[in-house]
């Protein structure tokens, strides 16, 4: 499987889709925001980096942008939650490199479907 590098500052969230990723096969590395992601990815690589994009420190928006300036073949999903705001954040995502957003709340089932058709890109 996988390995992910998830960045979310929720850490209950995390921790949820953390076992979810887990139980799917992937490895999972964890992050609470922008910053620590790109330290944690600068030693251990991932396939895959899921972003949530509000965040304190360095935000999602900014966290692709950097991502894809330094790894441009670097597959990213973005999630965000919280209505109309989300959606918009969740274009500009898009825009900015993200190959698949997901709005919350998602299902366990969407986010790894989301993966699967990600790292088969």
């Amino acid at each position: 499987m996988a390995k992910i590098l998830l960045v979310e500052d929720e850490e209950q969230l995390r921790s949820m889709l953390k076992l979810v990723l887990l139980d799917a096969g992937h490895e999972v590395e964890e992050a609470g925001d922008g910053i620590q992601a790109y330290e944690s990815y600068s030693q251990r690589p991932a396939d895959l980096l899921l972003t949530d994009i509000i965040m304190p420190e360095k935000e999602g928006l900014e966290t692709i942008m950097k991502f894809r300036k330094s790894y441009p073949d670097l597959k990213i999903i973005a999630m965000s939650g919280g209505g109309r705001t989300a959606v918009n954040y969740l274009d500009v995502a898009k825009r900015l490199g993200a190959r698949h957003v997901l709005a919350k709340p998602f299902s366990n089932k969407e986010l790894l479907q989301a993966v699967q058709m990600v790292l088969e890109m």
